[in-house]
C-alpha cells in the first residue's frame, strides 16, 4: 500500500479511537508488506506438484497445484462447516465466495497469494484478493469475515478485528487487497504469460534452464568421485584426490573414521590442476553379499609413475571400513606423463566392471605410428571390461566371452572400445522409470585438445577417432582420410569458448523432479558451465541448453541456493536417483573448498509421498560430524536495494538495545482460548558466515553463472497471526459434498454494536496485547451463528528435569553446583529491564534443574519473549538456526501453554546482553521432546551465531 492510502482521518473507523499512526500499524501487519516477482510456491514453501489422485473439490487445481486428494478433503470439509451457518439463499450467495478463498490453498501460487514467499515477512491470514473481486465481496457477503477467520482455528481471537472491517469497505478490502493486481486472485489465474509453462522447468531470455542448488557436504579436498552402494542404506561415500574416502548418512553426518585412506600410497601434489591422485571408487553391485570396493589412484614404483586398480574387502568388524590389509591389485599400467590419468571405474548391468584408462599424456598422443588411442596392443587410450566375478582363488579377473576383441591378433582381450583420449566421468542410464527406454546406455565425457570436449555414447567395439579426430573435427589429417577409421561420432561437441575440459554427467532418473526425467546433465570444469542434453527420441538428435543458476525469487525455497564454486570437478547420483555435482573453489588436493551440491527444480516436485524412502540401519563404529552449510541461503539473502534512511550513518555496537519492542497482536476477547491446532512445518535455514576459503587468493574464482535478481526489502514484523499453521479439522458427521438443506426460517438474532475503546484502553491493548471483551456486529438474516466451547489455559510454570531424565540425556555439563529456583516457581523477568535482577545467574534457595526455560520480554509478558535456558547454573540463550514452531512448542509446553503460536528470529523479541552465554545451536525438534536438549542440536556451548540471532516464542 501506499502512504496516500492510509492516510485517514481517525474517526473514519468506529469503535477505535486512536491516532492514525498506530491504526497504519496494524494493517502493515495484517496486509503484505512488498510484492512483485511471482513463482510457483505452495504454503509448505516446496513447488507444486501434480496430484496423484483427481481432486473433487478444488477441481481446477487437479492437474497442478499444492493440494493432494487428502487436502481437499480436509478443504471441503471446512467449507460445509462454514456453510452451516447459512441458509440456502446464504448458501447460494456467498458459497462461491467462500469456496474460491478456501481453495486458494491449492493454488500453484499460495506462498505468493498468502505472502508466504519471505520469510522475512508475516504471513497473510487469508489469501490477497484483486480489488474488484474484494469490493465484490464485501457488497454481497462481507459478514462471512469472522467464519473465515474463526476456520484458521482461533475461535472468537480476531473478533474485533472482523467487526471493525464489516462495517468499513476501505479497511475490508486493504485487509484482503493483493496490490499486485496480476498476481491477485483471481487474476493469477487468467495471466497468459504467468500461465503460458506452468510446471515446466524455468527458463531466462535466453533459453537457459534454471535450476537451484543444496549443500549437501563442504570442507572437502578435491572431492573426485560420489558413489552409494545400492543397499538401502542410502549411504553415499566419498572420495578425496589426496587419498580419503568418507562416508556420509542420508542425514548428511558423516563418519569420522574414513572409510579407505590410501593417503601414503597415493601419488599427488598440491599443486593447482594436479591430474594424478585417487580418481575413482567403486563397489561391487551385489556389495552386501560380496563386500568389494574397486579403487584407481595413481602410485609411484621405483620413480615410475603407474595407474593402478586394487581390489579392497570390507572389514568384518566394520560396515563402514575396508579392510586396509585386503588391497589385492587387478592391474597395474606404466604411464608415460603425468597428465591424461583417466580415471573412471564402473559397473555395468551385465554385471561387469568398466575401466576408462587415458592415453598416456603429453599433447596430441604422440605416441608410436598412430598414436596409443589407435593401438590396440596397448591398453593406454581405451575402454576396458573385466570379470571380477569368483576371483576369490584364481586370477585376480577373467575375461568376458563377448568382448569385441578377444582372439584378434595383437589386441588385448581387455579392450572394450578405443580411440578415447582421456574420458573424465561415465555413467551408466538406469532408464525410464515407467518404460525402462534408456536402461544400461553408457554415456562418457572425453576431455579435447585444442578446439573441442565431446560427450560419447559407448558402444562395444567401438573406435572414437582420437587422435584421428577432436569432435567431429579433423585433428590427424592423414589418419582422418583413412577410409578404415570407421570412426563413432559423439552425440555433442561443443568449442572451447564454452570450456576447455568437460566432466561427463548423469541422466535424470530419480523420483523427485519428475520436469528432469531423461534430461543429461553435464558440466565443464574449467569454465565452470552447467549443461544439458534432451534427446528426441523420434530423431535420436540431442538437444543442447545451458544450465544456469535460478534468480532470488526462483530458488526462494528453504535451504536452497543459486550459486556455486566453479571447478566442477564430478558428477554423482544417490540411491534413489537424484542428481549431484562435486566443485571447489580452489583446485588443489590439499586445500578444503569442496562442496557437494544437490541439483533442485524448482518449478515441479513429485506428489507427496511418491518419493518417500525409509534407510535401513547403518551399526555405526566412532562419532558422527553433523552438517553444517556454510552457503547463504536465498531466503536468508539481506535485501541489496537501498535501506530506509536512518539518522546515524554511525554503526552500532551488538550490545543490548533498551528500545521498547511492541508486538502487535490481532484484537482478541478475554475468554480463555481453545487449544489451537498443530502447527504446520516451518521454515529450517541457517544463516551462516561464508566459508574462510574465500578469504585467500586461491579462491577468488568463484563465479555464479547468472545473478541472482534482489529482492526488495520489507519489513519483518511479526503477530500471532504470522505463526506457520494449518488447520487440523475434526472429523464430521455431515456427508462429504452434499449442500445444506435450506432453513425452515431466515430470523436472526440481532447483536448488540461495541462501544468504542478509548485512547488509554488501545494504547494497552496494542502494547500488551490483552483486549477487553467485545461483542461482534449484527449479521445477514441468512447467518446463524453457532456456540463455541473454551477450554481454560493451564498457567504458565517452570517445568523440570528429574536426575533420572538427565541421565538420559546424556548431558556433559553437571548440576553439582547449579543454583536457581524451584522447578514449580513461576519466574518472570520483572518490567523495566533487568534492574535489580540478575537474569543470567540465578540466585535463590532453591535449585533450578538443567534444560528449564524462561521467557524473558522486555514488557514482563509471560506468554512471549527471548528464550533463555538454565545451564551449568546460569542461564543462556538459544540462537534461530533451524529453530521451528516444534521446537518452540517444545519451550511453550515446559511452561504450561499448549503450543507455540509464533517463532520469531533475529532477535524480534530482544536481544541478550554480551554477559550472557549463548547455549544452544542447530536445534531440530520433532515436537514430542520434553526439552531442548533432547531435540537435535549442536554441543552445548559450540555456536557460529551472535545475540542478533537469539530466538524468541510466543506460546498460547
Amino acid at each position: 500500500m501506499t502512504m496516500a492510502k492510509c492516510t485517514m482521518n481517525q474517526h473514519q473507523i468506529p469503535g477505535w479511537d486512536f491516532p492514525p499512526h498506530l491504526l497504519l500499524t496494524i494493517l502493515l501487519l495484517l496486509t503484505q508488506a512488498g510484492w512483485g516477482g511471482c513463482h510457483p510456491q505452495c504454503l509448505d514453501y516446496k513447488p507444486p506438484f501434480e496430484p496423484q489422485k483427481p481432486l473433487v473439490f478444488c477441481k481446477e487445481y487437479g492437474k497442478f497445484g499444492c493440494c493432494d486428494d487428502e487436502q481437499d478433503h480436509q478443504l471441503s470439509i471446512r467449507f460445509y462447516t462454514i456453510m452451516e451457518h447459512f441458509d440456502h439463499s446464504g448458501y447460494v450467495t456467498c458459497g462461491r465466495y467462500i469456496r474460491s478463498i478456501l481453495c486458494q490453498e491449492c493454488s500453484p501460487y499460495a506462498a505468493h497469494l498468502y505472502d508466504a514467499e519471505d520469510a522475512n515477512t508475516p504471513m497473510r491470514i487469508l489469501p490477497g484478493l484483486c480489488g474488484n473481486y474484494c469490493n465484490d465481496y464485501w457488497n454481497q457477503c462481507r459478514y462471512t469475515l469472522s467464519l473465515l477467520l474463526d476456520d484458521k482455528g482461533y475461535p472468537g481471537q480476531y473478533a474485533n478485528l472482523s467487526a471493525t472491517l464489516e462495517e468499513n469497505h476501505s479497511l475490508f478490502c486493504e485487509f484482503l487487497e493483493l496490490k499486485d493486481n496480476q498476481y491477485c486472485y483471481p487474476n493469477v489465474l487468467t495471466n497468459a504469460e504467468l500461465n503460458a509453462n506452468l510446471g515446466l522447468v524455468r527458463e531466462d531470455a535466453e533459453g537457459c534452464l534454471e535450476i537451484c542448488l543444496q549443500e549437501v557436504a563442504n570442507g572437502l579436498r578435491n572431492p573426485v568421485a560420489m558413489i552409494h552402494a545400492d543397499d538401502g542404506t542410502h549411504r553415499f561415500f566419498v572420495a578425496e584426490q589426496l587419498g580419503y574416502v568418507w562416508v556420509y548418512l542420508p542425514n548428511g553426518s558423516r563418519i569420522d573414521r574414513p572409510f579407505l585412506n590410501l593417503t601414503r600410497a597415493v601419488l599427488t601434489s598440491p599443486w593447482a590442476g594436479d591430474e594424478r591422485g585417487f580418481l575413482c571408487i567403486a563397489l561391487h553391485p551385489r556389495f552386501t553379499t560380496v563386500r568389494k570396493a574397486y579403487v584407481y589412484y595413481s602410485v609411484s614404483v621405483k620413480k615410475e609413475e603407474r595407474i593402478r586398480i586394487s581390489e579392497f574387502t570390507l572389514s568384518v568388524h566394520d560396515d563402514n571400513q575396508l579392510d586396509h590389509n585386503s588391497e589385492r591389485t587387478l592391474l597395474e599400467l606404466r604411464e608415460p606423463a603425468s597428465n591424461h590419468n583417466g580415471g573412471q571405474l564402473l559397473f555395468g548391468h551385465d554385471g561387469y566392471l568398466y575401466i576408462f584408462i587415458g592415453d598416456g599424456g603429453r599433447a596430441g598422443d604422440p605416441f608410436g605410428k598412430f598414436g596409443n588411442s589407435q593401438n590396440k596392443s596397448t591398453l593406454l587410450g581405451k575402454v576396458l571390461r573385466i570379470d571380477i566375478n569368483n576371483n576369490d582363488d584364481g586370477a585376480p579377473y577373467s575375461i568376458p566371452s563377448d568382448n569385441p576383441f578377444v582372439g584378434e591378433k595383437g589386441s588385448f582381450p581387455e579392450i572394450y572400445a578405443y580411440g578415447v583420449r582421456n574420458m573424465w566421468r561415465c555413467s551408466i542410464d538406469r532408464g525410464d522409470p515407467k518404460t525402462g527406454v534408456g536402461r544400461g546406455r553408457m554415456f562418457c565425457g572425453d576431455v579435447g585438445q585444442n578446439k573441442f570436449e565431446e560427450i560419447d555414447l559407448i558402444l562395444k567395439g567401438g573406435n572414437y577417432g582420437w587422435r584421428a579426430k577432436e569432435g567431429f573435427s579433423c585433428f590427424d589429417r592423414k589418419l582422418c582420410r583413412n577410409s578404415s577409421l570407421d570412426d563413432i561420432l559423439p552425440i555433442f561437441a561443443y568449442p572451447h569458448k564454452l570450456g576447455k575440459s568437460v566432466t561427463g554427467g548423469y541422466i535424470y532418473r530419480g523420483c523427485q523432479m519428475p520436469n528432469l526425467n531423461g534430461l543429461y546433465i553435464f558440466g565443464d570444469f574449467m569454465s565452470g558451465r552447467l549443461m544439458s542434453l534432451k534427446e528426441n527420441e523420434a530423431t535420436g538428435e540431442w538437444q543442447y541448453n545451458e544450465i544456469c543458476m535460478g534468480r532470488d525469487q526462483t530458488c526462494m525455497f528453504p535451504k536452497l541456493i543459486n550459486s556455486y564454486y566453479k571447478y566442477i570437478i564430478s558428477f554423482a547420483e544417490d540411491e534413489a536417483g537424484e542428481l549431484y555435482f562435486l566443485a571447489t573453489g580452489a583446485p588443489s588436493a590439499t586445500a578444503r573448498a569442496g562442496i557437494i551440491y544437490k541439483i533442485v527444480d524448482p518449478s515441479r516436485r513429485a506428489p507427496p509421498g511418491r518419493c518417500a524412502i525409509k534407510p535401513s540401519p547403518v551399526k555405526i563404529k566412532g562419532k558422527l560430524l553433523h552438517f553444517y552449510p556454510k552457503e547463504e541461503f536465498v531466503i536468508d539473502k539481506k535485501p541489496t536495494t537501498t535501506p530506509v534512511p536512518t539518522t546515524t550513518a554511525r554503526k552500532i555496537p551488538p550490545t543490548r538495545t533498551t528500545t521498547r519492542r511492541i508486538t502487535i497482536l490481532p484484537p482478541r476477547t478475554r475468554q480463555p482460548l481453545p487449544q489451537p491446532p498443530t502447527p504446520a512445518p516451518t521454515r529450517k535455514h541457517k544463516r551462516t558466515p561464508p566459508p574462510t576459503i574465500r578469504t585467500t587468493p586461491s579462491t577468488k574464482a568463484r563465479t555464479t553463472l547468472v545473478k541472482a535478481t534482489p529482492t526488495g526489502y520489507r519489513s519483518a514484523l511479526y503477530t500471532a497471526a504470522s505463526s506457520r499453521t494449518q488447520t487440523t479439522m475434526a472429523t464430521l458427521t455431515r456427508r462429504y459434498m452434499r449442500p445444506p438443506q435450506p432453513h425452515p426460517t431466515t430470523a436472526s438474532r440481532t447483536l448488540l454494536r461495541p462501544p468504542p475503546l478509548s485512547t488509554k484502553q488501545t494504547y494497552t491493548a496494542l502494547t500488551t496485547g490483552r483486549y477487553p471483551r467485545r461483542w461482534t456486529t449484527p449479521r445477514p438474516s441468512y447467518w446463524t451463528p453457532k456456540p463455541t466451547s473454551h477450554k481454560p489455559q493451564r498457567p504458565p510454570i517452570y517445568t523440570t528435569q528429574t536426575k533420572t531424565e538427565e541421565g538420559k540425556l546424556g548431558l556433559v555439563e553437571k548440576t553439582d553446583n547449579t543454583e536457581g529456583y524451584d522447578g514449580n516457581q513461576v519466574n518472570k523477568r520483572p518490567r523495566g529491564g533487568s534492574r535489580g535482577y540478575d537474569y543470567k545467574r540465578v540466585r535463590a534457595g532453591g535449585r533450578m534443574r538443567v534444560g528449564s526455560v524462561r521467557l524473558v520480554s522486555p514488557d514482563g509478558l509471560s506468554d512471549r519473549g527471548r528464550i533463555e535456558i538454565f545451564i551449568r547454573g546460569e542461564w543462556g540463550t538459544v540462537c534461530d538456526d533451524l529453530f521451528t514452531t516444534k521446537a518452540g512448542t517444545v519451550v511453550c509446553r515446559q511452561l504450561g501453554f499448549s503450543t507455540a503460536l509464533a517463532v520469531l528470529k533475529r532477535a524480534a523479541l530482544g536481544q541478550a546482553d554480551r554477559s550472557v552465554r549463548i547455549y544452544l545451536d542447530d536445534v531440530e525438534c520433532e515436537g514430542g521432546e520434553t526439552s531442548l536438549l533432547e531435540c537435535k542440536r549442536s554441543r552445548v556451548g559450540k555456536h557460529n551465531c551472535s545475540h542478533a540471532e537469539d530466538v524468541g516464542v510466543i506460546c498460547g
